[in-house]
């Protein structure tokens, strides 16, 4: 693959690397302009790319970033404004349109079909046939090659549904990079990959750009923007801020441009009182295997994380707690009274709210209003429902004001999640848990793919909870979170909690460290209850 495309660009000599700043434009963006009902998307918004660079597009969710990037993949006409593409004005694109001229994205939100196998995923809409008869031999060993090329451990035939969010990543790149491509838009790539598959990932793109490919790069992540990206776009409320060298742009800066204001801390100092246990597993284990002989405790007021590798674990503890794994051994107790058989209704009722990873596939209700997606979980209550029907007004009340407590934007009740950003859509997911009684809160992945303005909203909701008096369990890749909000620390490895963490103990070197060696270090850790 790689070979092919240095070959169909004959003027770049093999291996040599394209600088950026000297190469020719590839995507020339003047004027774009994007209005869907009651807001300005993009307000005229310039933009380039050129050949052999990676051009970061940074800002808050709902600053514009998906739409332009939509645009350009031919998902989304502009109102206004001219595009030029590899030296030619396009219009009415389309995204097959932009397919065959080498534009590719890979966006958050995966496009793949969960019963087709990896290989079947990747030729979908462009199988090799003749006379209605498919190629599925040069399909496989086509689809092998593209995967061993680029280094993914992947089976061609595996089927997708039963594939890690990691791996559901992986195929989506590859499925991109299928073609010739000479666009490559990377949305939030790295949120589900482990460190050494985001090296893996960011070797590629390094490879790329040797090859005159470019990429478009959307990422909440400062420290990828540093190692991936050559200069960046900062938008605001739909306009351009300003474009910068990505090397000599400091961070808070970059977050002051991006917000329009100053961030004088991201994770925010929170008083723990710990109370009684709300909280018990005792030697859980799950039938499928992915966890084993796990116990742990959360109190009322404290912030427990949870911290490991992909795969390793933790997002199946949360979902065992709230009934969405099969139990095979252990016990579950909510304040001091044990649960026979979890379930996510009898969870509710007893108090717990889980909030999972994938928002989109698990979360919400995209297509359906933002009223119905706050108040579904709250639907058995007298104040939402009487005699079977649903109360209206009192609905309209109670989320209008959930909405103005967690500063939803826009805060239009009736308008559809789909048209919200990344982290407006987390707050919806959120406000679940403030339309009934809920005392103990499951986080698995709060913050991913959302920005730093968002974030900080997010860790002071936790704060107001764990200081309310609720227990918090906080599952998350991202290290820094769990460092710094934790009041405790569970670090599991494989399946099972390896060792706890408390107070000075929570260090990143310790929780490293553990991530890997499942027989734990010296320094004081306490081994898991489990163990």
């Amino acid at each position: 693959m790689a070979e092919t495309r240095s070959a169909e660009r004959a003027h770049d000599a093999p291996g040599t690397a394209v600088v950026p700043g000297a190469s020719p434009l590839l995507l020339d963006l003047k004027g774009i302009t994007k209005r869907f009902p009651g807001v300005v998307a993009l307000d005229s918004v310039d933009f380039e790319l050129r050949r052999g660079e990676v051009h970061v597009l940074f800002g808050e969710n709902g600053a514009g970033k998906s739409t332009l990037t939509n645009i350009v993949a031919g998902t989304y006409p502009a109102d206004q404004g001219r595009i030029i593409f590899d030296g030619r004005q396009i219009s009415h694109l389309t995204p097959h349109q932009a397919r065959l001229a080498g534009i590719s994205p890979v966006f958050q939100e995966f496009s793949l079909a969960p019963d087709l196998t990896v290989e079947e995923n990747l030729f979908l809409g462009r199988e090799h046939a003749a006379w209605g008869v498919l190629h599925k031999r040069e399909m496989r060993a086509k689809a092998r090659a593209v995967l061993g090329d680029l280094g993914f451990d992947l089976r061609a035939n595996a089927r997708v549904g039963g594939l890690m969010r990691a791996q559901q990543q992986m195929t989506e790149i590859a499925k991109a990079l299928l073609q010739d491509v000479k666009l490559l838009i990377l949305d939030e790539p790295t949120a589900s990959l482990t460190e050494h598959e985001t090296e893996r990932l960011f070797a590629l793109i390094d490879r790329l750009k040797r090859e005159g490919v470019g990429i478009i790069y959307v990422s909440h992540r400062i420290g990828e923007i540093k190692r991936v990206g050559d200069r960046v776009t900062v938008l605001r409320d739909g306009k351009k801020i300003g474009t910068v060298d990505a090397a000599a742009i400091e961070e808070i800066q970059l977050v002051e441009m991006m917000t329009g204001r100053k961030i004088d801390v991201l994770f925010p100092t929170i008083d723990c009182k710990p109370g009684p246990v709300l909280i018990e597993a005792s030697h859980l284990s799950t039938a499928d295997g992915r966890l084993v002989d796990v116990s742990f405790t959360v109190r009322a007021g404290e912030i427990v994380g949870v911290a490991g590798l992909v795969g390793c674990g933790k997002s199946e503890l949360a979902r065992a707690v709230f009934g969405l794994e099969k139990l095979s051994a252990g016990e579950i107790t909510i304040e001091g009274a044990p649960v026979r058989r979890p379930k996510p209704s009898t969870m509710l009722k007893r108090g717990v709210c889980y909030f999972p990873s994938d928002r989109v596939a698990e979360g919400l209700a995209l297509p359906r209003p933002l009223r119905e997606n706050v108040s579904v979980a709250a639907l058995d209550l007298p104040n939402f429902t009487r005699l079977r029907f649903i109360r209206r007004a009192r609905e309209r009340a109670e989320v209008k004001a959930i909405v103005e407590t967690l500063r939803i934007r826009p805060p239009q009740i009736e308008r559809p999640v789909d048209f919200l950003s990344g982290g407006n859509r987390q707050k919806v997911m959120l406000a679940r848990g403030l339309t009934r009684e809920i005392r103990m809160f499951l986080f698995d992945e709060p913050t991913v793919g959302i920005d730093v303005g968002a974030k900080t909203e997010v860790y002071q909701f936790m704060k107001e909870l764990a200081e309310g008096g609720s227990a918090v369990l906080l599952i998350s890749s991202e290290l820094p979170e769990v460092l710094n909000l934790s009041h405790r620390v569970y670090v599991m490895h494989r399946g099972r909690v390896v060792t706890e963490l408390s107070g000075a103990e929570i260090t990143e070197q310790a929780v490293l460290s553990l991530f890997f060696d499942k027989k734990g270090f010296g320094g004081g850790a306490k081994p898991a209850a489990s163990a």
